[in-house]
Protein backbone atom coordinates (compact mmCIF):
# COMPACT_ATOMS: atom_id res chain seq x y z
CA UNK A 1 0.00 0.00 0.00
CA UNK A 2 1.60 3.58 -0.81
CA UNK A 3 2.89 5.62 1.90
CA UNK A 4 0.29 8.42 0.94
CA UNK A 5 -2.61 6.07 2.40
CA UNK A 6 -3.95 7.97 5.75
CA UNK A 7 -3.48 5.10 8.41
CA UNK A 8 -7.19 6.05 9.30
CA UNK A 9 -10.09 7.80 7.66
CA UNK A 10 -12.97 9.73 9.79
CA UNK A 11 -15.62 9.87 8.44
CA UNK A 12 -18.38 12.86 9.69
CA UNK A 13 -21.92 13.38 8.52
CA UNK A 14 -22.82 16.21 10.05
CA UNK A 15 -25.93 19.36 10.32
CA UNK A 16 -26.56 22.34 11.82
CA UNK A 17 -23.72 22.03 14.36
CA UNK A 18 -21.96 25.11 14.14
CA UNK A 19 -22.17 25.26 17.99
CA UNK A 20 -20.11 22.29 18.40
CA UNK A 21 -18.08 21.59 15.28
CA UNK A 22 -14.94 23.19 16.34
CA UNK A 23 -14.52 21.18 19.51
CA UNK A 24 -14.91 18.02 16.97
CA UNK A 25 -12.70 19.70 14.54
CA UNK A 26 -10.00 20.91 16.85
CA UNK A 27 -9.55 17.39 18.46
CA UNK A 28 -8.62 15.77 14.74
CA UNK A 29 -5.79 18.35 14.37
CA UNK A 30 -4.70 16.44 17.39
CA UNK A 31 -4.53 12.65 17.01
CA UNK A 32 -1.48 12.16 15.02
CA UNK A 33 2.08 13.60 15.24
CA UNK A 34 2.29 13.27 11.40
CA UNK A 35 -1.40 15.23 10.15
CA UNK A 36 -1.08 13.28 7.00
CA UNK A 37 -1.84 9.89 8.82
CA UNK A 38 -5.20 11.55 9.16
CA UNK A 39 -7.87 11.62 6.53
CA UNK A 40 -11.41 13.81 7.66
CA UNK A 41 -14.32 13.10 5.21
CA UNK A 42 -17.12 15.49 6.21
CA UNK A 43 -20.17 15.10 4.80
CA UNK A 44 -23.25 18.59 5.69
CA UNK A 45 -25.80 17.43 5.09
CA UNK A 46 -28.03 19.77 3.84
CA UNK A 47 -27.36 22.45 6.73
CA UNK A 48 -28.47 25.78 6.87
CA UNK A 49 -25.96 27.33 9.01
CA UNK A 50 -22.56 27.65 9.33
CA UNK A 51 -21.13 23.98 9.30
CA UNK A 52 -19.67 23.49 5.81
CA UNK A 53 -18.19 26.72 6.03
CA UNK A 54 -16.36 25.93 9.62
CA UNK A 55 -15.23 22.23 8.66
CA UNK A 56 -13.53 24.09 5.63
CA UNK A 57 -11.71 26.51 7.51
CA UNK A 58 -9.68 23.57 8.85
CA UNK A 59 -8.09 22.58 5.23
CA UNK A 60 -4.82 23.77 6.34
CA UNK A 61 -4.49 22.26 9.71
CA UNK A 62 -5.99 18.76 7.85
CA UNK A 63 -4.28 18.56 5.12
CA UNK A 64 -6.29 15.29 3.71
CA UNK A 65 -9.72 16.74 4.48
CA UNK A 66 -12.67 16.68 2.50
CA UNK A 67 -16.17 18.30 2.67
CA UNK A 68 -19.04 16.82 0.20
CA UNK A 69 -22.15 18.94 0.77
CA UNK A 70 -25.78 17.74 -0.02
CA UNK A 71 -28.01 20.61 -0.70
CA UNK A 72 -30.87 18.42 0.75
CA UNK A 73 -30.52 15.87 3.50
CA UNK A 74 -30.74 12.55 2.79
CA UNK A 75 -30.32 11.60 6.44
CA UNK A 76 -27.18 10.33 8.56
CA UNK A 77 -27.07 7.16 7.22
CA UNK A 78 -26.53 7.33 4.06
CA UNK A 79 -24.21 10.58 4.58
CA UNK A 80 -22.00 7.86 6.25
CA UNK A 81 -21.88 5.78 3.16
CA UNK A 82 -21.21 8.93 1.32
CA UNK A 83 -18.13 9.84 2.93
CA UNK A 84 -17.07 5.87 3.11
CA UNK A 85 -17.41 6.05 -0.40
CA UNK A 86 -15.10 8.98 -0.28
CA UNK A 87 -12.70 7.78 2.15
CA UNK A 88 -9.31 5.82 1.23
CA UNK A 89 -7.94 5.49 4.62
CA UNK A 90 -6.48 1.87 5.66
CA UNK A 91 -8.62 1.91 8.50
CA UNK A 92 -12.09 3.86 8.81
CA UNK A 93 -14.21 5.09 11.72
CA UNK A 94 -17.19 7.28 11.92
CA UNK A 95 -17.40 10.60 14.57
CA UNK A 96 -20.83 12.63 14.97
CA UNK A 97 -20.09 16.49 14.47
CA UNK A 98 -21.17 17.27 18.26
CA UNK A 99 -18.81 15.14 19.74
CA UNK A 100 -14.86 14.88 19.77
CA UNK A 101 -11.58 12.90 20.21
CA UNK A 102 -9.38 13.27 23.60
CA UNK A 103 -5.73 14.16 22.00
CA UNK A 104 -3.89 10.82 20.24
CA UNK A 105 -7.23 8.90 20.49
CA UNK A 106 -7.19 7.48 16.68
CA UNK A 107 -3.27 7.14 17.23
CA UNK A 108 -3.82 4.69 20.06
CA UNK A 109 -6.61 2.57 19.03
CA UNK A 110 -4.98 2.47 15.24
CA UNK A 111 -1.61 0.83 16.61
CA UNK A 112 -4.02 -1.59 18.86
CA UNK A 113 -5.91 -3.03 16.13
CA UNK A 114 -2.63 -3.29 14.08
CA UNK A 115 -1.28 -4.81 16.85
CA UNK A 116 -4.10 -7.32 17.58
CA UNK A 117 -3.93 -8.53 13.46
CA UNK A 118 -8.28 -7.83 13.94
CA UNK A 119 -10.47 -6.39 11.20
CA UNK A 120 -12.52 -4.78 14.33
CA UNK A 121 -11.69 -3.07 17.27
CA UNK A 122 -14.21 -1.64 19.98
CA UNK A 123 -13.78 0.29 22.94
CA UNK A 124 -15.40 2.06 25.73
CA UNK A 125 -16.78 5.93 25.72
CA UNK A 126 -17.16 9.05 27.80
CA UNK A 127 -20.75 10.80 28.01
CA UNK A 128 -20.43 14.48 28.90
CA UNK A 129 -23.38 16.23 30.19
CA UNK A 130 -23.96 19.56 32.02
CA UNK A 131 -20.28 19.44 32.54
CA UNK A 132 -20.10 16.09 34.27
CA UNK A 133 -18.01 12.78 32.39
CA UNK A 134 -18.75 9.48 32.46
CA UNK A 135 -17.21 6.45 31.42
CA UNK A 136 -19.36 4.46 29.95
CA UNK A 137 -18.04 0.55 28.92
CA UNK A 138 -18.67 -1.75 25.98
CA UNK A 139 -20.86 -4.58 26.97
CA UNK A 140 -17.91 -7.16 26.76
CA UNK A 141 -15.93 -7.84 29.87
CA UNK A 142 -13.25 -9.94 27.84
CA UNK A 143 -10.70 -7.15 27.52
CA UNK A 144 -7.41 -7.22 25.30
CA UNK A 145 -8.30 -10.58 23.57
CA UNK A 146 -9.02 -11.64 20.31
CA UNK A 147 -12.91 -12.67 20.16
CA UNK A 148 -15.72 -14.44 17.75
CA UNK A 149 -18.50 -11.19 17.22
CA UNK A 150 -20.75 -13.93 17.44
CA UNK A 151 -20.31 -15.14 21.14
CA UNK A 152 -20.21 -11.38 22.48
CA UNK A 153 -24.41 -11.01 21.31
CA UNK A 154 -25.43 -13.61 24.29
CA UNK A 155 -27.01 -13.60 27.00
CA UNK A 156 -29.97 -12.79 26.06
CA UNK A 157 -31.23 -11.53 29.90
CA UNK A 158 -28.21 -8.95 29.84
CA UNK A 159 -27.01 -5.90 27.91
CA UNK A 160 -24.27 -7.43 25.60
CA UNK A 161 -22.09 -5.79 22.73
CA UNK A 162 -25.34 -5.55 20.49
CA UNK A 163 -26.88 -3.53 23.29
CA UNK A 164 -23.91 -1.24 22.41
CA UNK A 165 -24.59 0.18 18.78
CA UNK A 166 -22.19 3.08 18.06
CA UNK A 167 -20.17 2.56 15.43
CA UNK A 168 -18.17 5.65 16.36
CA UNK A 169 -16.95 3.60 18.99
CA UNK A 170 -14.53 1.59 17.40
CA UNK A 171 -11.77 1.78 14.22
CA UNK A 172 -12.62 -1.05 11.77
CA UNK A 173 -10.00 -2.66 8.61
CA UNK A 174 -11.62 -1.21 5.58
CA UNK A 175 -11.18 -5.01 4.06
CA UNK A 176 -14.15 -5.68 5.64
CA UNK A 177 -16.56 -2.62 3.72
CA UNK A 178 -16.35 -5.25 0.85
CA UNK A 179 -18.34 -7.48 3.04
CA UNK A 180 -20.72 -4.87 3.80
CA UNK A 181 -20.10 -4.74 7.02
CA UNK A 182 -18.83 -0.81 7.25
CA UNK A 183 -22.17 0.59 5.60
CA UNK A 184 -25.68 1.35 6.94
CA UNK A 185 -29.31 1.63 5.97
CA UNK A 186 -30.15 3.94 3.23
CA UNK A 187 -32.20 6.92 4.24
CA UNK A 188 -32.06 5.44 8.07
CA UNK A 189 -32.10 9.22 9.95
CA UNK A 190 -32.25 7.36 13.64
CA UNK A 191 -30.99 3.38 14.46
CA UNK A 192 -28.94 4.01 12.55
CA UNK A 193 -26.37 1.85 14.09
CA UNK A 194 -28.96 -1.23 15.40
CA UNK A 195 -28.77 -3.40 11.98
CA UNK A 196 -25.34 -2.34 11.38
CA UNK A 197 -24.03 -3.75 14.93
CA UNK A 198 -25.87 -7.08 14.48
CA UNK A 199 -24.18 -7.75 10.84
CA UNK A 200 -21.20 -7.18 12.46
CA UNK A 201 -21.15 -9.48 15.24
CA UNK A 202 -23.23 -11.73 12.90
CA UNK A 203 -20.87 -11.51 9.97
CA UNK A 204 -17.64 -10.46 11.43
CA UNK A 205 -14.65 -12.66 12.10
CA UNK A 206 -12.13 -11.86 14.89
CA UNK A 207 -12.24 -8.64 16.96
CA UNK A 208 -10.99 -6.92 20.35
CA UNK A 209 -12.92 -5.13 22.82
CA UNK A 210 -9.93 -2.68 24.41
CA UNK A 211 -10.06 0.13 27.48
CA UNK A 212 -9.42 2.89 25.09
CA UNK A 213 -12.33 5.62 25.62
CA UNK A 214 -11.00 8.87 23.94
CA UNK A 215 -14.48 9.32 22.28
CA UNK A 216 -16.37 12.53 24.18
CA UNK A 217 -20.32 11.56 23.66
CA UNK A 218 -22.17 15.00 24.17
CA UNK A 219 -25.32 14.41 25.57
CA UNK A 220 -28.49 16.80 25.61
CA UNK A 221 -27.74 18.66 22.15
CA UNK A 222 -31.37 20.23 21.79
CA UNK A 223 -30.52 19.54 17.79
CA UNK A 224 -30.13 15.55 18.25
CA UNK A 225 -33.02 13.46 16.55
CA UNK A 226 -33.02 11.90 20.35
CA UNK A 227 -34.48 14.81 21.51
CA UNK A 228 -36.82 15.22 18.27
CA UNK A 229 -40.65 14.02 18.66
CA UNK A 230 -41.47 13.15 15.23
CA UNK A 231 -41.98 10.29 12.45
CA UNK A 232 -37.96 9.89 12.61
CA UNK A 233 -37.71 8.45 15.88
CA UNK A 234 -39.68 5.48 14.62
CA UNK A 235 -37.45 4.51 12.65
CA UNK A 236 -36.12 2.13 14.65
CA UNK A 237 -38.89 -0.03 13.98
CA UNK A 238 -37.11 -0.41 10.46
CA UNK A 239 -33.93 -1.20 11.90
CA UNK A 240 -35.34 -4.46 13.92
CA UNK A 241 -37.27 -5.04 11.24
CA UNK A 242 -33.88 -5.60 8.77
CA UNK A 243 -32.56 -6.94 11.48
CA UNK A 244 -34.96 -9.77 11.80
CA UNK A 245 -34.39 -10.32 8.06
CA UNK A 246 -30.55 -11.00 8.56
CA UNK A 247 -31.40 -13.58 11.33
CA UNK A 248 -33.71 -15.18 9.11
CA UNK A 249 -30.93 -16.15 6.53
CA UNK A 250 -28.57 -17.10 9.66
CA UNK A 251 -27.24 -20.50 10.35
CA UNK A 252 -27.98 -19.88 13.96
CA UNK A 253 -31.42 -17.88 13.95
CA UNK A 254 -33.15 -19.71 16.32
CA UNK A 255 -30.07 -19.40 19.05
CA UNK A 256 -30.13 -15.65 18.36
CA UNK A 257 -34.08 -14.99 18.23
CA UNK A 258 -35.31 -14.69 21.72
CA UNK A 259 -32.07 -12.00 22.15
CA UNK A 260 -33.60 -9.89 19.39
CA UNK A 261 -37.05 -10.23 20.77
CA UNK A 262 -36.01 -9.04 23.60
CA UNK A 263 -34.23 -6.11 22.42
CA UNK A 264 -37.60 -5.26 20.44
CA UNK A 265 -39.51 -5.55 23.71
CA UNK A 266 -36.87 -3.49 25.63
CA UNK A 267 -36.47 -0.56 22.83
CA UNK A 268 -40.25 -0.24 22.33
CA UNK A 269 -40.93 0.10 25.95
CA UNK A 270 -38.44 2.62 25.96
CA UNK A 271 -40.13 4.95 23.50
CA UNK A 272 -43.59 4.43 25.27
CA UNK A 273 -41.84 6.05 27.75
CA UNK A 274 -42.36 9.46 26.14
CA UNK A 275 -45.80 8.74 24.88
CA UNK A 276 -46.83 12.03 27.01
CA UNK A 277 -44.20 14.62 24.47
CA UNK A 278 -45.42 13.19 21.32
CA UNK A 279 -48.29 14.30 19.15
CA UNK A 280 -51.03 11.64 18.96
CA UNK A 281 -50.32 11.25 15.30
CA UNK A 282 -47.22 10.00 16.16
CA UNK A 283 -48.34 8.04 19.35
CA UNK A 284 -50.28 6.07 17.22
CA UNK A 285 -48.26 4.98 14.52
CA UNK A 286 -45.79 4.15 17.14
CA UNK A 287 -48.02 1.92 18.37
CA UNK A 288 -49.02 0.46 15.02
CA UNK A 289 -45.61 -0.22 13.71
CA UNK A 290 -44.29 -1.56 17.71
CA UNK A 291 -47.40 -4.02 17.37
CA UNK A 292 -46.19 -4.71 13.31
CA UNK A 293 -42.66 -5.53 14.68
CA UNK A 294 -43.54 -7.77 17.66
CA UNK A 295 -46.04 -9.75 15.35
CA UNK A 296 -43.30 -11.00 13.46
CA UNK A 297 -41.79 -13.10 16.66
CA UNK A 298 -43.33 -16.17 17.52
CA UNK A 299 -45.76 -15.53 20.33
CA UNK A 300 -44.01 -18.11 22.61
CA UNK A 301 -40.70 -16.30 22.12
CA UNK A 302 -41.95 -13.33 23.46
CA UNK A 303 -43.84 -14.51 25.95
CA UNK A 304 -40.99 -15.99 27.61
CA UNK A 305 -38.89 -12.61 27.09
CA UNK A 306 -42.02 -11.04 29.01
CA UNK A 307 -42.25 -13.04 31.74
CA UNK A 308 -38.39 -12.38 32.52
CA UNK A 309 -38.88 -9.06 32.02
CA UNK A 310 -41.38 -8.54 34.64
CA UNK A 311 -45.02 -7.70 34.79
CA UNK A 312 -44.08 -3.57 34.61
CA UNK A 313 -43.39 -4.30 30.99
CA UNK A 314 -45.90 -6.95 30.22
CA UNK A 315 -48.56 -3.95 31.46
CA UNK A 316 -46.73 -0.90 29.90
CA UNK A 317 -46.45 -3.15 25.79
CA UNK A 318 -50.58 -3.87 26.29
CA UNK A 319 -51.46 -2.05 23.45
CA UNK A 320 -48.67 -3.11 21.07
CA UNK A 321 -49.12 -7.04 21.83
CA UNK A 322 -51.48 -9.30 20.11
CA UNK A 323 -54.55 -10.44 21.87
CA UNK A 324 -52.74 -13.72 22.71
CA UNK A 325 -50.12 -11.90 25.19
CA UNK A 326 -52.43 -9.44 27.12
CA UNK A 327 -51.19 -9.08 30.51
CA UNK A 328 -53.87 -10.77 33.09
CA UNK A 329 -56.28 -8.44 34.78
CA UNK A 330 -54.74 -9.33 37.83
CA UNK A 331 -51.31 -8.31 36.37
CA UNK A 332 -52.94 -4.82 35.22
CA UNK A 333 -54.74 -4.19 38.32
CA UNK A 334 -51.54 -4.73 40.28
CA UNK A 335 -49.19 -2.42 38.15
CA UNK A 336 -52.01 0.05 37.78
CA UNK A 337 -51.95 0.10 41.32
CA UNK A 338 -48.30 0.48 42.02
CA UNK A 339 -48.28 3.41 39.40
CA UNK A 340 -51.14 5.73 40.89
CA UNK A 341 -50.61 8.70 42.55
CA UNK A 342 -50.46 8.40 46.52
Amino acid sequence: MPSSTPRVSVVMPVRDTELYLDDAMTSLTRQFDDPHDLEVVVVDDGSGDATPDIAESYADRLPNLTVLRNREPVGAATARNQGLAGSNGRYITYLDGDDWYAPHHLRDVTDAIEAFGVPILRHDHVTVQDGQRRVVRAMEPVREQVLDPRESILPTDRPTMVDYPYGWAGVYDRAIADDGLLTFSDGMRTATDRAWVWRLHLQGTGYVVTNHSGVCYRRGVTTSLTQIYDERRLDFTRAFAEIHGILDEDRESDRFLPKLARTVLAIVDHHLGFAEHMPAELLAELNRRSAELIRTFPAETVRVQLEQSGSRRWVTLRDVLPPELAPSPEMLAAELAVSAPA
